[in-house]
């Protein structure tokens, strides 16, 4: 019996001492606090994840059809699609935050999606120089928003068929309180992220949010001398999503872009 002592001792000794290190991988649910209130997020782990480097990050926002406070609904559609089906583009962790229902992402759940991020680069050795934002129609107007909430945090956007001004049928979106005051609030968010690598998708027939928001957005990009480039989907409604996403050159793009310091 004496033998056999020493191999199960040193076995059990390994095994506390390699288990900090070891993680789950996958799609893994989290909570933050903000103001009392618990708000769900899913991380994603890729499965080739390892703690002895660092890797990028992409904090991505729902649209108004998955709001609530299931942890769910936001895996239905946008980022959590596009590694479902080719997870070898997405080489990276994934923040998928929920904001609650009838709420949009400014005030505590814009808060709650930030923690969110900054818990998910701290678990998961997230490369602060590669961090990401993305978002579709309510979180493209919330990509934005959050952008100039947190200047110098990303590395790169991509809002999909959002927009600055409420312009067409979806009545959940606001305009960001950061521009409501400026004269013209696409030219005053464009000089603030005109440091920023930007890439925007939106479909030519969308009603909901009308295409006319990117387009504007786009040219005061580029009068604002950013590195921007805007992909109009010709005959796409308002599900431009399935084709960002789906776009394997975003992805590569996104991939290759790094944290910038603002010009001024």
């Amino acid at each position: 019996m004496r033998t056999l002592a020493i191999p199960i001792v040193a076995l059990v000794l390994l095994a506390c001492k390699t288990s900090p290190r070891m993680k789950q991988t996958g799609f893994l649910d989290r909570t933050v606090t903000i103001e009392s209130r618990s708000y769900p997020y899913v991380v994603y782990v890729p499965r080739e994840w390892t703690p002895d480097r660092s890797w990028p990050v992409v904090l991505f926002l729902h649209g108004a059809g998955e709001r609530g406070s299931d942890g769910r609904r936001q895996m239905q559609i946008g980022a959590a699609a596009a590694i479902r089906s080719s997870p070898e583009r997405v080489p990276a962790l994934v923040v998928l935050p929920q904001a609650p229902a009838e709420e949009r992402w400014i005030g505590p759940p814009a808060d709650a999606a930030m923690q969110a991020l900054e818990e998910v680069v701290r678990e998961f050795r997230g490369d602060r120089d590669r961090i990401y934002l993305t978002g579709l129609s309510l979180g493209g107007f919330g990509t934005w928003h959050l952008a100039l909430a947190n200047s110098g945090v990303f590395a790169a956007l991509v809002p999909v068929c959002g927009g600055i001004v409420p312009n067409g049928s979806a009545p959940s979106v606001r305009q960001s309180p950061l521009t409501a005051a400026a004269p013209d609030p696409y030219a005053f968010t464009a000089e603030r992220l005109r440091s920023l690598p930007i890439w925007m998708f939106h479909g030519s027939e969308d009603t909901v949010i009308r295409a006319s928001e990117s387009r504007k957005m786009h040219e005061a990009l580029r009068a604002a001398g950013a590195d921007v480039q805007y992909t109009e989907l010709e005959g796409v409604g308002h599900n431009a999503w399935d084709r960002a996403y789906g776009n394997a050159e975003m992805w590569k793009w996104l991939f290759s872009q790094q944290r910038r310091l603002p010009r001024r």
